[in-house]
C-alpha cells in the first residue's frame, strides 16, 4: 500500500475519531476527545496491517497467508484484556480510559514495526503523539470550561 494511501485512511480515522469524541466530550461523557481518537486510530492501524498483509502476498503471486491474520487478531484481542486491566471505576467516575486505548494504539504500532512496516509506525506514532498532547490539551481546556459553568467535570453518566 502506498505511504499516501496509509497516511489518508489514519487521517481519516484521527478525524472521524475526534469527531465523535468531540460529541462525547461536550456531553461530558467518561470516553472522549482523545480516548475516541485513538480508539479509531488503532482500529485502522490494525485494518490497514492485515491489508497491507494481503497485498502483499498477492503482489508476491502466492497464497494469502492468514495465519499472519490470525495472530495479528489475537493481539488485538489480548491488548483489549490488558487494556481493560488500566480503567479504574471510582463511583461515577472512570480513570484509566485514555490510557487502555493508548496501550491498545501501541500494540497497532508494535505490530506494525514486526511486520517491517516502519514508515506507517512512525505516521502511526506520530499521530498517536500528537492525539495525547494537541487533543488532549483541547480537552483539558473544554473541561475546564464545563467547571467553570457550573458542570462537575466528566464523569461517567451512561
Amino acid at each position: 500500500m502506498p505511504i499516501s494511501t496509509f497516511l489518508l485512511r489514519l487521517s481519516l480515522a484521527l478525524l472521524c475519531g475526534s469527531i465523535i469524541g468531540l460529541e462525547r466530550q461536550i456531553r461530558g461523557r467518561a470516553a472522549g476527545l482523545t480516548t475516541n481518537a485513538l480508539v479509531s486510530v488503532g482500529a485502522c492501524i490494525f485494518i490497514l496491517i492485515s491489508e497491507s498483509l494481503i497485498m502483499s502476498a498477492i503482489h508476491a503471486g502466492g497464497p494469502v497467508n492468514n495465519d499472519n491474520l490470525r495472530v495479528l487478531a489475537q493481539v488485538v484481542t489480548g491488548i483489549g484484556f490488558l487494556g481493560a486491566g488500566v480503567i479504574i471505576r471510582d463511583g461515577f467516575t472512570v480513570h484509566g480510559l485514555n490510557s487502555a486505548a493508548t496501550v491498545w494504539c501501541s500494540a497497532g504500532v508494535g505490530c506494525l514495526c514486526g511486520y517491517g512496516m516502519w514508515i506507517e509506525a512512525l505516521a502511526s506514532a506520530t499521530i498517536i503523539l500528537l492525539i495525547n498532547t494537541v487533543l488532549k490539551h483541547f480537552e483539558h481546556k473544554m473541561e475546564n470550561r464545563q467547571k467553570q459553568n457550573g458542570g462537575e467535570g466528566i464523569e461517567f453518566k451512561e
